[in-house]
């Protein structure tokens, strides 16, 4: 066999975070030096107070970072500050987004208490105002964001893009020598949009560092293009998001493809996953998935990692799956209370494998883990902690036995105790 080896240029992991001025909001500091934040968004009526301090609860303790509501007419931005006041009652503060679009710089101007009680507007500068009306409007809005000292994200949207802007590109491209494709006039005009709309609102007063952009299409490789293209034009903070991503596992895979590729290559500060739930589907999906695609990509770690085997013909026992399950969705139960209870518990590494080929190897480069025996041979699963053989399982009650096993180690290695005990190990 010949001899290989690996280029000595490849180097694993990703390109140097790109250089993106640091924004405030609320709590939470996007872009600088800051890992990249994960946000979602309610599909709950606003004017439903109860409704949407509920959804926003739950995608706070999914993990959400930070959480947009729709304020789309009166009623909705009377009900905002109510909405912050009760979560602040149930100790939730996490940062919340005014989503405005056509009316918002009305809808800010006369509920001063939803201006005051946001952490960060959103304005979509293709709507913000149509004709001679645009620039007065958008002013209006920079304008309150100034006097109640909040930053903004301004984002563009292939689906309500500037028209003006647009149909100048398209003229000044067909009049050209060499022109480009509509595709790509289409990509060059968010991309103008968005750094246009910046440069105003900076002329207006408002500080680059209370500044986000972003810059959504529903294709992976336009999103791809022009985001790519907005990190060499500007050092602003980046909002990255498929939009319109679709449903299941098309939401998924499209917003990974896209998003991963990007902050492989050091582009962006927050990230949201757009994921069209199932009727009446659990909103906290698409915070999930955001998670696993930074945790995964090796950018941030949120909740323990559950490795498992694919399952092959030697094991067609399920019960390794349902092992496998079963710790998966105890861990993601139990982490609101873990991360208070446990810090550092989100970098536990657990192997549920299902036979004895690769099992035992697995199971020894996690702090534990179970290999299980496959179909047909005895029914004994030995459990490895910290790459150690500990002890063999056997009997019908494997899967609890292992789950007390994961259980008891969380709580001697991340409990008071541990942390207490750790000082004097080191002497």
């Amino acid at each position: 066999m010949n001899e290989v080896s690996c280029s000595p240029e490849f180097t694993a992991g990703p390109l140097p975070r790109r250089r993106a001025t640091s924004v405030r909001v609320g709590k939470v500091l996007v872009g600088g030096e800051a890992p990249v934040v994960v946000q979602s968004m309610t599909n709950t009526d606003t004017a439903d107070i109860d409704g949407t301090v509920a959804q926003i609860a739950a995608l706070a303790r999914a993990g959400s970072e930070l959480v947009r509501i729709t304020v789309d007419r009166d009623e909705a931005a009377a009900a905002v500050p109510f909405i912050k006041e009760k979560l602040l009652a149930r100790r939730i503060d996490v940062p919340l987004i005014g989503d405005f679009h056509y009316i918002g710089h009305k809808l800010l101007t006369d509920h001063p208490a939803c201006a005051e009680a946001l952490d960060k507007y959103r304005i979509n500068p293709g709507n913000v105002g149509f004709g001679e009306k645009r620039d007065r409007q958008f002013a209006t809005l920079i304008e309150l964001a100034i006097k109640y000292d909040k930053p903004v994200r301004i984002g563009v949207n292939w689906g309500s893009l500037d028209q003006d802007l647009l149909t100048r590109l398209m003229d000044e491209n067909a009049a050209s020598a060499t022109p480009i494709s509509a595709a790509a006039v289409m990509r060059e005009a968010i991309c103008q949009s968005a750094i246009l709309s910046a440069k105003l609102a900076e002329q207006i007063g408002l500080p680059r560092e209370k500044i986000i952009l972003s810059a959504k299409v529903s294709n992976v490789q336009d999103l791809i293009a022009v985001y790519r293209d907005l990190a060499r034009r500007s050092d602003h903070c980046l909002h990255l998001g498929l939009t319109e991503a679709g449903m299941g596992t098309k939401g998924i895979v499209a917003s990974s493809a896209a998003m991963g590729i990007l902050l492989q290559e050091g582009i962006g500060d927050t990230i949201r996953v757009s994921l069209t739930p199932e009727p009446n589907g659990d909103r906290t999906r698409e915070v999930q998935v955001a998670q696993e695609l930074l945790q995964t990509m090796g950018f941030r770690a949120f909740l323990p990692i559950v490795a498992a085997c694919p399952g092959c013909g030697r094991t067609t026992s399920t019960v390794f799956q349902e092992l496998a399950s079963r710790i998966q969705e105890d861990i993601r139960t139990s982490m609101p209370v873990w991360r208070e209870r446990y810090p550092g518990v989100e970098a536990l590494k657990v192997a549920v494998m299902g036979c004895i080929v690769n099992g035992p190897g697995e199971s020894k480069h996690a702090d534990i883990g179970i290999s299980l025996p496959g179909t047909g041979e005895t029914p004994a699963a030995p459990v490895f902690i910290d790459g150690k053989k500990a002890i063999t399982l056997r009997g019908p009650e494997i899967a609890e036995d292992f789950r007390k096993l994961v259980d008891e180690y969380i709580e001697k290695r991340f409990g008071i105790g541990a942390k207490a005990e750790a000082p004097e190990a080191a002497e």
